[in-house]
Formats: C-alpha cells, structure tokens, sequence
C-alpha cells in the first residue's frame, strides 16, 4: 500500500497561527543566513570543511520548533540548522566548525550533543539518552536525525529496534535529500520510502513534504507529544533535497544534472514558506529587509565573539571527553599538557 506523504502548503491549506508561522518562517531564514556566511567563511579559509544544509532547514527547524527547550537533540554533521533553533550560540556553531576545543563545549542549558561524524552512531546513543531520561524520572523527550544513506547501517536497525522494544521517547528525522554523498537512494534500497521500515520495528512510520515547513512542524509535534506521553519512538519521514554541496569538498556536477537541481530550487522550503505567508498579509519585502538587518547585526556581534576565542592549549583536545578523566584519557592529557 502507498505511503501518504503530509503535505499542506502545494494544497494551499495553511493549518498554522500566525505567532507559530512566523517564528517558523524567522528560524528557517537565520538558518539559511548562517548557512550562507558559513559557506563564505570556508571559502576564506576561516573554517575548516564545512556541511551545508541548504534546502533542508525546514526538515531541521520544523523538528526543533516542536521541541521543549528541556528536550535533547543529538544530531549527525549536516544539523547545523537543528542545533541553532535549538538554542545553540552562533559562536560556540562557527567554533565547531573551526575545530575549536570552545565549539566543542556546548554551555549548559543547551541540550544537544556534539554532531555525530560517523554515520548512524548516533542513533543507538540517542536511544541510551532516552531511556536514562525515564531512569531518572526527566520527562525529556530526544530528538535525533540522520540521512538517508546512513539508514543503511546497522546502527540504524539496531537503535529502531531498541527503541521501539523499550518504547523510547524518541523521534527518529530521516532527512531523505536523495543522495548518500553522490549515491542516488534507488541504488541504495528497494523500498519506496525509508518510513515503510518502521513497521518492522514495530512503530508508527510518517512521511512529510520534507521542503513543507508546515508538514514538518505538525507532524514532529505530534511525534514529540507521542513519545512524552510514554507511547513510544516514532520514525519520520522527511523527503527533501540538498540545493549544495555534500561538503565544500563536493562537487555534486559530477553526480546530479542541472535540471534536476533547477526543479528542486523552485522547491525552496524558504520560498514557499515566505510566499504562503505573504498570500495571507502577514509578510512583506520591508519585513524581510528588517530581518535580514537584524541577522546580520546578531552575526557580526556572534563571529567576533568566536575570532576573539583564545588560541587552544593542546592537551584541551581531550578534556571534556568524559566528566571524570579516565587513565588512558589523563595520560594524553600529561603527555600534550608537557609538550606544550
């Protein structure tokens, strides 16, 4: 049987309230504007290799808007956008990104763990991270996300399946862009939609218009609320396109046409976010241009405040690894702390 894919906005409908629409459309963009002065930043050689999310953010944001601030996300490399919205500082996000032992050290009160390199590791911690949450009597529910290609590992079925034996207070994001790096998905699996497998787990499994903000936003909300409610994970479905490269070391020519990319810019999840609400008077080109003001004001201040970090101390590449060093931890430690 076909899978229904959620989709509001091609549909016209726009189920939102304008105070939740707006802050929507608001956290998209400041992800996008990131995102592009990031790209910039990489090319000045002022980050290192960098991932870009554009075309995604309203799988990323749309998720994290359904999120309590007390709630966990643990994401993969490409979630720049998912950890913004969810409270991360620009700065500490553009240390990170430069490798910066201060970017690895998220302040207190955000709940996010460092991005997972290695692909679909993350899912089985984030597993663990729900369930110490019920040990400890925390209602906090853990968001977690990954690609479609990296739903081809073990650590994917392995972590769905816990989760969902446990009944896990997890939400599971597929963000299906099409590509495992230049792998297209047809040549990655035989099913149609990667949410079809949450069936064999055992869960509930939905499919989004991943470039519908709306869709997204809803539809992780009610998963959100699921998982509080003690009825388990659920695995959702977000189809979507990555409009850059895998990272600034990518040159996507060499595996996707043009006209393919083309048909996905008109896509935009920004455009047809921004275009809904502006069909409905509740935004405007003047409105655009104040907010771009303010971002860009809101980036300088961030970006200064990351040049102005200090230069590292060598053994700082291994503190904060675990709360309490272990002997093979503190070795390292002595052994940079006295070739400094």
């Amino acid at each position: 049987m076909k899978l229904k894919v959620v989709s509001y906005l091609d549909k016209g409908e726009f189920p939102l309230g304008e105070e939740e629409a707006l802050a929507l459309y608001r956290a998209m963009r400041r992800a996008r504007f990131f995102d592009e002065k990031a790209l910039t930043l990489q090319r000045q050689g002022r980050l290192g290799v960098y991932a870009p999310f554009m075309g995604q953010e309203a799988a990323q944001v749309g998720l994290a808007l359904a999120l309590k601030r007390t709630d966990w996300v643990v994401p993969s490399y490409r979630e720049s956008a998912l950890l913004l919205a969810h409270g991360l500082p620009i700065h500490t996000l553009l240390l990170y990104w430069r490798a910066h032992p201060a970017g690895w050290r998220f302040p207190e009160g955000v709940r996010a763990v460092n991005p997972y390199i290695p692909i679909a590791t993350q899912i089985p911690q984030a597993v663990g991270l729900a369930l110490a949450g019920r040990y400890r009597g925390e209602d906090w529910v853990v968001a977690t996300s990954i690609g479609d290609g990296g739903t081809s590992e073990g650590d994917f079925h392995e972590g769905l399946n816990f989760a969902a034996v446990f009944n896990a207070p997890v939400v599971f994001l597929v963000q299906n862009n099409g590509y495992a790096i230049s792998v297209p998905r047809a040549k990655q699996m035989r099913v149609d939609y990667i949410a079809r497998r949450a069936e064999g787990y055992g869960i509930p499994g939905v499919v989004v218009d991943g470039n519908d903000a709306i869709a997204v936003y809803l539809e992780a909300k009610k998963a959100v609320a699921r998982a509080r409610k003690g009825e388990g994970p659920t695995l959702l479905e977000a189809l979507t396109y990555r409009l850059a490269p895998h990272t600034t070391s990518d040159d996507p020519s060499r595996y996707r046409t043009r006209e393919e990319e083309e048909t996905w810019r008109r896509k935009d999840p920004l455009l047809r976010l921004r275009g809904a609400l502006e069909e409905r008077g509740l935004w405007d080109g003047e409105r655009e241009k104040a907010l771009l003001d303010e971002l860009e004001e809101e980036f300088a201040r961030e970006l200064a405040l990351a040049d102005a970090a200090p230069e590292p101390r060598p053994e700082e590449i291994v503190e904060h690894v675990y709360k309490e060093m272990g002997p093979d931890q503190r070795r390292a430690w002595e052994v940079l702390r006295a070739d400094a």
